[in-house]
């Protein structure tokens, strides 16, 4: 059994060594990271075939080249990040000076997921290298080729006082939580994320967490109705539908939801041929567990489109059920697969306080042509991040933060918001020893009139 609090105490001696305040060292490690990544791309495609059968087309969109574009903006923009910023300094203050510090928080460890191991590792690992920290990469074990290819990687360019990688289940990371650490960093399931927050708190160790939900997609009467279904069967069915950010379903206008449908299967066909388990571009469930959880939403409802399964190789056919309501067990907890419940609207005020009754999602989804309606369901329903007329895209790039709010998650990252987020904004005020206005000092007398007049 691993020993943990050998592997932190090791960490903790390499972080007050001081090496990784030095910005030379993370652009160093950072490089590292970015050749490594570059020449096992081979590896990464075949560990994320064998566990997904995720096609190289989408582990390049959304694994290698997101990752790669993360490391490429931080080594560019890192040296400013860290500099001290000057901040206007209060009267009460002159004339001395004001400024914030960021600064790591020292050992971080990082819960990583199974649907995007490669991004949802490197990602928020870049944003601790490069804010200058340590870290403890716990990887999943549901996606084992994966993991084990990540931890090859990792273990390759990194030292263990500095990265290392823990592999293992519920009972490893129940061992973590429990380790003195200055930061976590976690992405998986909102009940999960409640655990993580609990074991945390007791120990007051700050936390980031990217959760989930159901994100839901309006789609008013007043749009571009093809557009719309071509992108919306993109984003839902992009890695058999096994994304966080993953439109959850569709709330149609009543007006427009059967044609809606009918571009939607038009599309499905399009994307994936009349069979789509025949299709290279279509993959699977990632274990039993989840297949047997999917399968039961198919039992409500009327199937419009796909439905088929095979048990034997984990397959879901692309699939969109009609006639489900709220109550129905498909709209009860995140689908995290390749199904879609498409729910009829008719009244926008109706959709958004329905919407608004429940948890808030990581991710809003709004089809429409009527700028009077995008900027009032943006302003009226809370979401962790979003598009207009489009799906997925706003967690692909460097300059949107991702990050959910309420039960979908607690801060962000991507970009400098990865930056921030592994570092403390240590504030500093920094008074003159030229002039000493004795104002502050007692015996005060009658100085709080002119305070008054001053500032009341």
């Amino acid at each position: 059994m691993t020993d943990l609090s050998a592997i932190i105490k090791k960490q903790k001696e390499f972080f007050g060594s001081g090496k990784t305040l030095d910005i030379s060292f993370r652009i160093s490690r950072l490089k590292a990271l970015q050749r490594a990544i570059r020449e096992n791309e081979e590896s990464i495609l075949k560990a994320l075939a064998a566990d997904l059968r995720k096609p190289a087309f989408e582990v390049y969109g959304s694994e290698i080249v997101q990752v790669q574009d993360e490391i490429r903006y931080a080594i560019k923009r890192v040296k400013k990040w860290a500099r001290p910023k000057r901040v206007p300094t209060t009267i009460i203050n002159v004339p001395g000076r004001s400024y914030i510090q960021p600064e790591p928080y020292g050992i971080v460890l990082l819960f990583s997921v199974w649907n995007y191991p490669v991004n949802l590792t490197f990602i928020p690992l870049i944003g601790a290298i490069a804010a200058g920290n340590c870290a403890i990469v716990k990887l999943s074990e549901k996606s084992e080729n994966t993991a084990a290819c990540i931890a090859r990687i990792i273990a390759t360019i990194f030292p263990p006082e500095y990265i290392t990688v823990i592999e293992g289940g519920a009972d490893t990371c129940e061992s973590l939580l429990a380790q003195e650490i200055d930061y976590i960093f976690y992405t998986g399931s909102t009940v999960i994320g409640k655990t993580v927050m609990e074991a945390a708190a007791k120990n007051l160790i700050p936390v980031t967490l990217e959760l989930g939900g159901k994100s839901p997609c309006i789609v008013d009467k007043e749009v571009s109705l093809s557009l719309a279904a071509k992108r919306i069967v993109w984003g839902k069915f992009y890695n058999t539908g096994q994304t966080c950010v993953a439109p959850d379903y569709v709330i149609a206008h009543k007006d427009i939801k059967d044609d809606l449908i009918g571009e939607m299967q038009k599309y499905l066909v399009q994307f994936y041929g009349d069979d789509p388990y025949t299709s290279p571009d279509y993959g699977r469930i990632i274990n039993k567990e989840h297949y047997e959880r999917l399968v039961t939403y198919l039992q409500k409802g009327t199937i419009r489109v796909g439905g088929k399964t095979r048990e034997e190789e984990r397959y879901i056919a692309p699939t969109i059920i009609d006639s489900v309501t709220f109550d129905d067990p498909v709209m009860q907890e995140e689908i995290f697969g390749p199904i879609l419940p498409v729910i009829t609207y008719t009244n926008l005020s109706e959709v958004i306080a329905l919407i608004k009754k429940y948890p808030k999602p990581l991710a809003l989804y709004i089809f429409t042509d009527n700028k009077r309606n995008e900027k009032h369901i943006l302003k009226s329903i809370p979401f962790g991040g979003g598009c207009v007329n489009d799906t997925l895209s706003q967690f692909m790039g460097v300059y949107l933060p991702v990050g959910g709010v309420g039960d979908s998650g607690i801060g962000s990252y991507h970009g400098k918001a990865s930056f921030d987020t592994f570092s403390h904004r240590k504030a500093v005020y920094k008074g003159s020893t030229l002039i000493d206005i004795p104002l502050k000092y007692p015996p005060f007398g009658t100085r709080h009139t002119l305070l008054k007049r001053l500032f009341g």
